[in-house]
């Protein structure tokens, strides 16, 4: 069961509708957002809310994405919580844009932040939802990631990739997560 979600970015209005945010982007245009209460707390934005009969924790960690796992350690370590207890919401450049996927474990992807958790968990064994980007089409990875989304891919991202990957996130907390297809893809027509 699934009891701390983190959703990774960067913090800054600066960052806001960059790539590397849009896990951020994601949180942001869930219905719950409104009913979040965020404190300082783990060296980033923390909240909790209860969803079935569960409560849930949330973090948004602001060491910035290249450090995202000192904040995720410190919760972790804080509740006692088993890595298969944490789901890890980011930007997936191996996927195309508006693609999104639950899934367990994996490799790394050259993604600093998921580098900076497996740093400070010891594992890379945790549940993902990995939100598609798409490659540039250049080897400038880095400023591709820290670009921002252009105004049409903002709107396809809120009218119909958010709202499905919202739909399969609450399923996995009256379904668990465990039963959910892991290999579970979503492509959509754009």
């Amino acid at each position: 069961m699934i009891k701390l979600c983190v959703f990774l970015g960067n913090q800054g209005q600066e960052y806001r509708f960059h790539r590397h945010n849009v896990a951020w982007l994601f949180l942001d245009s869930m219905i719950i957002a409104s009913e979040l209460c965020w404190s300082a707390k783990f060296k980033g934005q923390f909240s909790q809310m209860k969803l079935g009969s569960t409560i849930i924790y949330f973090l948004k960690p602001h060491t910035f994405m290249n450090l995202s796992g000192e904040s995720v350690g410190e919760a972790v370590h804080f509740y006692g919580l088993g890595i298969d207890e944490l789901l890890i919401v980011h930007d997936e450049l191996e996927m195309p844009f508006g693609a999104f996927g639950y899934k367990f474990s994996g490799g790394l992807g050259g993604h600093n932040g998921l580098r900076s958790l497996e740093k400070h968990l010891g594992t890379r064994d945790f549940w993902r939802l990995r939100l598609g980007i798409g490659r540039p089409e250049h080897d400038d990875v880095a400023g591709y990631v820290l670009s921002r989304f252009d105004p049409e891919q903002l709107e396809v991202l809120n009218k119909k990739v958010f709202p499905l990957a919202e739909k399969t996130f609450y399923e996995i907390f009256s379904e668990g997560i465990e039963g959910f297809d892991i290999r579970y893809k979503k492509v959509l027509p754009l």
